[in-house]
């Protein structure tokens, strides 16, 4: 059996060469961000995420750390820090996975099919449960702004999932609607939807 320092190369190559954008965290091979996109098909479809991974010195035998940089409403990740609530990385961890299960299948599928009675968001839980085209909406709002070549039908996934927010280049608009630099600065930076600017 390889050590699992040998394991988190090989681990870390094989997720580059499946078409992920991987950034290294200094210089080591421990942390990293993964460019993460919103499943096809989901609510998240066309948002991208900024992923921060950092793999534990015992990996594979100890689960990587995983959080989403940019916002996104889901009721199993904690809008403030970003953290998953997701069993397969905090419980049911195995050797057998791999980094690439991580962005092709726990985390498409934690987005395909929220739990609400396990939240870490509570109020994307209750709004799932309470109301769900509202809470589509407000989904669709973080996700859909994810390209700036988009246009602006919704605002959440609109104003947090842009390539810009996952460290990508933005992507060039001739929309009338695109907001300029010093607009979506001010208008964006600390907005929490329902709460006045101070």
């Amino acid at each position: 059996m390889s050590s699992p320092s040998k394991r988190r190369e090989m681990d870390l190559m094989k997720l580059m060469m499946s078409d992920y954008k991987v950034e290294m965290i200094n210089d080591g091979m421990q942390e990293f961000y993964v460019d993460f996109h919103g499943p096809k098909e989901s609510l998240y479809q066309g948002g991208v995420w900024r992923i921060r991974v950092e793999l534990p010195d015992a990996y594979p035998y100890k689960s990587p750390s995983i959080g989403f940089v940019n916002k996104i409403f889901h009721p199993n990740v904690d809008e403030t820090s970003g953290s998953v609530c997701l069993d397969v990385i905090n419980q049911t961890w195995s050797p057998m996975f791999d980094l690439v299960n991580v962005f092709e299948a726990f985390l498409p599928q934690l987005l395909l099919y929220p739990n609400p009675s396990d939240p870490l968001n509570g109020e994307a839980a209750a709004l799932m449960m309470r109301d769900r085209h509202a809470y589509e909406q407000k989904v669709k709002e973080y996700s859909s702004f994810s390209s700036v070549a988009l246009t602006f039908s919704s605002e959440y996934c609109e104003r947090y999932a842009k390539p810009e927010d996952a460290g990508a280049p933005p992507e060039e608009n001739s929309s009338d609607e695109e907001l300029t630099e010093d607009e979506f600065d001010s208008s964006d930076e600390d907005a929490v939807p329902g709460n006045p600017d101070p």
